[in-house]
């Protein structure tokens, strides 16, 4: 009819994998509601300059998920830190070089706030100010953690250079309903203790909904008053043998 508002136009999401012919790593992405008409996946690798520019290009907002995670590791240095380090700034890189993107927000860690030396006791409030000690995290190998606080200090230094609009969300463990067909590491912490395993770590962790992590991403980039660190934690759970 004449004078009505035309229909908006659908958005549409670009997403990177490795190997977009590997249906054990795409199936489940392709089969979201509606990922047919409006999901787009590229070939990318984190190590590889330039290779998020095609990705990026046209984009509003782009989200930074993806790190590997290990609590261990053989080559802490090529398994986990230029992974995540040089991988965040070759993403950054690429957004630097787009004009239409207007945010960025990166997935960090709560790894990279809490190792700081600071007794965790009761009365000490951890807020996004804090960040882990890369020294710290060397000495205790703690090859995660560091691997997670070095790219987000290279990320807030990187941005600010080029003049980015981020915005990095710092979740404790993430647990919740899994889109894809395989354990990630933090269901199979929790698998682990159901099915009863011998030896555990008496510890104490902060966990968060992923589902909350989700909505907190989408939040981070599309409330213009949105900056900074975000920290997520639902409740901190500890484990003890008896």
């Amino acid at each position: 009819m004449a004078g009505e508002a035309p229909a908006p136009t659908p958005l549409h999401s670009q997403a990177t994998v490795r190997d977009p012919n590997d249906p054990k790593k795409t199936q489940h992405l392709l089969s979201l509601d509606g990922a047919q008409e409006r999901l787009h996946l590229f070939k990318a690798d984190l190590l590889e300059e330039g290779s998020f520019d095609s990705v990026v290009d046209g984009c509003d907002g782009v989200f930074h998920t993806a790190s590997p995670v290990a609590l261990e590791a053989i080559n802490p240095q090529t398994e986990l830190i230029d992974l995540a380090l040089k991988g965040t700034i070759n993403v950054l890189r690429s957004c630097s070089k787009v004009p239409s993107v207007k945010r960025v927000v990166v997935t960090s860690s709560l790894a990279s706030v809490l190792f700081t030396g600071e007794p965790l006791t009761p009365e000490v409030l951890i807020d996004e100010s804090w960040f882990s000690d890369p020294v710290l995290c060397k000495e205790s190998k703690q090859w995660y953690v560091l691997s997670k606080t070095l790219a987000e200090e290279a990320a807030w230094n990187f941005s600010k250079e080029n003049g980015i609009d981020m915005v990095t969300i710092n979740p404790g463990w993430v647990i919740g309903p899994l889109l894809q067909p395989t354990l990630n590491l933090s269901a199979e912490q929790v698998l682990n203790l159901i099915n009863g395993a011998q030896t555990f770590p008496n510890i104490s962790s902060w966990w968060v909904d992923v589902r909350d992590v989700a909505n907190a991403h989408i939040q981070a980039y599309e409330i213009p008053e949105a900056s900074g660190r975000y920290c997520l934690v639902e409740g901190i759970y500890t484990i003890l043998r008896y």
